[in-house]
């Protein structure tokens, strides 16, 4: 059996080197690192792909919501509402603008934002919503849109996790995650299902204003050199990480693909284990692009098989085992624990098992049958 990785971007990469080593030397040939061709044609061909208006590369995914949060203006004092179960990015941006998160709970079983929670949370200093698509499914976008449009809420999504990913609104019209709100952010971090081979990321939106803003932000404020109209930052997708994503982004439906037959495998080998609570698909199958393939272990051994599997080579991740809201950076008296109960609970009990594009058959056998002999023992 082939060693087992958490994210295997080496195997990844045999099937592409060729485009990718190729394209590497056109670059390096043509100096043009910064806002060269490769960089203008990947944003066309994710347009294209996303059926999104503007795509606007930066520097990476937490600049990406970052620039999406200046962009529309938001000021200190605002308050932002988010889930406490996420990785720390979507919230770190809110506090560095000065703008006052508001941190909620989650659905027990898609771990996405609850929209209930979300409308006992809206004040009037409430000024938008960052729903994140985790691990790699959509949040309900009709009843977060119906909140929003009802109290006058910007709605920015966390899309990091699940680019490639459908979204079926209640109509009947199928959208990718992260064109819904009136912007959505991503990150092209290696082991992102759209990965490059460092630090990148990008912005969406259908607004020709406010993408017209965030084109300045990323850029200095600059819209003609020297002339610095708004306040920005400096944040550009390089000519390198774009030449990558246009090798990889033919593939990302194909790439998914894989994630979501790895899926069916992990599901079907623990499908009725009492101990142990598969990943929920909301819907169509293509809703869910498995950036991660989370289970919940529900007999309190979470973390021992973290160790076990450790002892027995096979990697894995919990995500994420503290709360925001008990994060000592983010932790508020505003606060309630009892507002908290799914997150609370989720951090004892989730445990990530490999995926990626790479997986074979015998790695899940060895993996699940490793994991049901441990839990039932």
């Amino acid at each position: 059996m082939r060693k087992i990785q958490m994210v295997d971007l080496k195997g990844q990469y045999d099937g592409i080197k060729d485009q990718i080593n190729t394209s590497f030397e056109e670059v390096i040939t043509s100096t043009a690192f910064i806002n060269g061709p490769e960089v203008q044609n990947f944003q066309k061909e994710l347009e294209a792909y996303l059926g999104v208006k503007h795509v606007i590369p930066c520097g990476n995914g937490t600049d990406a919501l970052q620039i999406a949060m200046m962009g529309l203006g938001l000021k200190p004092g605002d308050e932002v509402i988010t889930v406490d179960f996420t990785f720390a990015a979507t919230v770190e941006v809110i506090a560095l603008l000065g703008l006052t998160p508001v941190l909620i709970d989650v659905e027990p079983d898609t771990f996405n934002i609850d929209p209930e929670k979300i409308k006992s949370a809206i004040t009037p200093k409430t000024k938008a919503i960052v729903p994140v698509h985790l691990f790699g499914q959509s949040a309900n976008m009709d009843a977060i849109m119906e909140i929003a449009e009802a109290n006058d809420l910007f709605v920015i999504e966390d899309n990091a996790q699940a680019i490639g990913g459908n979204y079926h609104d209640k109509n009947g019209k199928t959208h990718k995650t992260g064109t819904i709100g009136h912007v959505g952010a991503t990150s092209f971090f290696p082991s992102k299902n759209l990965g490059c081979y460092g630090d990148g990321g990008a912005i969406f939106t259908n607004d020709d204003e406010l993408a017209h803003t965030i084109r300045g932000v990323v850029n200095h404020g600059m819209y003609e050199r020297y002339h610095h109209d708004v306040v920005g930052v400096n944040s550009r997708l390089d000519s390198l990480q774009a030449a990558v994503l246009r090798a990889k982004l033919p593939k990302l439906d194909t790439y998914n693909a894989a994630r979501r037959k790895s899926a069916d495998l992990y599901d079907a080998a623990l499908k009725e284990q009492e101990n142990i609570i598969t990943p929920v698909r909301v819907g169509k199958d293509d809703t869910h692009v498995f950036h991660q393939y989370t289970l919940r272990i529900t007999n309190g051994k979470r973390d021992d098989l973290v160790k076990h599997f450790q002892e027995n080579n096979i990697p894995c991740g919990v995500y994420y085992p503290i709360p925001l809201h008990k994060q000592k950076a983010y932790a508020d008296e505003r606060y309630n624990e009892a507002d908290f109960e799914v997150t609370n609970q989720l951090v004892k009990e989730v445990i990530s098992l490999p995926m990626h594009t790479e997986l074979d058959e015998e790695q899940i056998e060895f993996i699940t049958s490793t994991l049901i002999e441990f839990v039932n023992a």
